[in-house]
Parts: structure tokens; C-alpha cells; sequence
């Protein structure tokens, strides 16, 4: 049995994560299921493709992963199982797992009978499409095995600066941090940063290496800068959003 990671816009308030989680309990009942995130914001394609590009290659080979952000769910695009070769992922064809897979070895349309449900609802596909097919990987069976070879066609297109003296931000996360697209190669030995008319002189290591309530620039985890108020929120209080520019000056 293989685990199986769920990531959503559904919250926790309601029943949904918890339909989901007894299909794949009632038909793989030995998988291990995870919780990556089920606060992503509602309808937020863009956030959910990079909280899994962020978590999903954390996760031992062969880990199943269903995400839900679906705001066409319903509609013309197709429900997907995506074989990346050392993960593979279940959801719909919109763009979400542009990030994390973006030259996939395969995908299949889930449309095999036996890879969801008899009269699935046109509005939960999250438990009667991709948990059920989520379900028969993780006891075992092929990607192939869902429906036939598809090519994706959704495509997510993230903000990017065409200017090589500018980044951009596009990513917030839950603590109100920029995260942008320059890595630490794109920054000249000393940079000046400038967001939303505010500078920022120098790279730090810690959120310690500002005083509280100042703007710290410092390398994240992902391994592209990030601009933070040192236990405060930079969007709020610059004003930032997904999309503004990142000026780069040497100093």
C-alpha cells in the first residue's frame, strides 16, 4: 500500500476532506493517508500548484497525490491521473500540478468504470472521481489502468519579469511572506531590493537579523528570495500582492 497525500481548498469545517478519506479508507484501507493542506485559498489554482511543488517531493517515491482546487469541477476539463515517474498525482486538468510536474512521463483521463463512482456528482468529483481512483493505486493498480493517454491542457502561467533586473512576487504565504522568482544566482553580490517603494539593503539569514517590525530579504526554503516583516506581515503592510515587481539594484 502506497501513501496518499490530499491537498484542497475545502477547509475543515465541513464533511468533504472527511468523504474523501473514508472512500480511500473503504477501498485501499491500508494506505496512509496525509494531509498536505486543505486551507488553500478557494479557487486559487496558482496557490495550490505551489503548495505542492513546496511539499510533494518531500514525500518516498511512488506517493500518490490528489489535489482538489477545482473551480470547473463539472465542466469540460477532464479528471487526470498524472504519472510523473517518481510521484504520481490525481486531480483535474486545470494547471494544478504545472509546478510540481511539469514534463510528466504520462497522464490518463479517468474514465474507466471501475476508477470511480456508478453516478458520480457533477459537483464532488473530490470524492467520487479522485479519491476512488486514488484508492486503486495505492492497492496496486497502474496509472494506465484509468482511462486512455491524454495530453494536459491546463496550464498555469505564474507572473515572471522578462527584465533581468527585476523579479517578481508570486507566491504569499499564510504569514503574509513574498515569496518571488529570483533565486540567489539572479541577486548581485550586494543587492538593494526595492518592493512596493520600500528598500531593503542587504540579505539577511534570520528573521533575528532585523529588529521586530522591520522588512528582512533573506534566501527561503524553497530556494528563491523571500521579503518578510520580521513577526509581521509584509503584503499588508506594503501592500504587496501575487504578481508586483522586485527591483534588483547592486549596491
Amino acid at each position: 500500500m502506497r501513501r496518499v497525500t490530499l491537498t484542497t481548498d475545502f477547509g475543515t469545517a465541513d464533511g468533504y476532506v472527511g468523504a474523501m478519506k473514508g472512500v480511500i479508507a473503504r477501498l485501499a484501507p491500508d494506505a496512509l493517508v496525509v494531509d498536505i493542506s486543505h486551507d488553500i485559498p478557494r479557487h486559487d489554482i496558482a496557490a495550490a500548484a505551489f503548495a505542492l511543488a513546496q511539499a510533494a517531493p518531500q514525500f518516498p517515491e511512488g506517493t500518490i497525490h490528489v489535489a482538489v482546487i477545482d473551480p470547473g469541477v463539472g465542466g469540460e476539463r477532464a479528471g487526470v491521473v498524472v504519472d510523473a515517474g517518481d510521484h504520481i498525482f490525481v486531480g483535474p486538468d486545470n494547471g494544478v500540478f504545472s509546478l510540481v510536474a511539469p514534463t510528466p512521463v504520462a497522464a490518463y483521463a479517468i474514465r474507466s468504470p471501475g476508477f470511480l463512482r456508478p453516478d458520480p456528482s457533477a459537483t464532488f468529483h473530490g470524492r467520487d472521481l479522485f479519491a476512488v481512483a486514488a484508492a486503486h493505486l495505492a492497492a496496486g493498480a497502474a496509472p494506465s489502468e484509468v482511462g486512455p493517454a491524454v495530453e494536459l491542457l491546463g496550464c498555469l502561467t505564474l507572473p515572471r519579469s522578462a527584465d533581468g533586473g527585476q523579479g517578481t512576487v508570486i507566491h504569499i504565504d499564510a504569514f503574509g511572506n513574498l515569496i518571488t522568482d529570483l533565486g540567489a544566482d539572479d541577486l548581485p553580490p550586494t543587492p538593494v531590493l526595492v518592493v512596493a517603494g520600500r528598500s531593503i539593503e542587504a540579505l539577511s539569514t534570520t528573521f533575528e537579523s532585523v529588529e521586530r517590525g522591520e522588512l528582512v530579504a533573506y534566501i527561503g526554503s524553497g530556494g528563491t528570495l523571500e521579503i518578510a516583516v520580521r513577526e509581521g506581515n509584509a503584503a499588508a503592510e506594503l501592500g504587496a500582492g501575487r504578481g508586483d515587481p522586485v527591483e534588483v539594484r547592486e549596491a
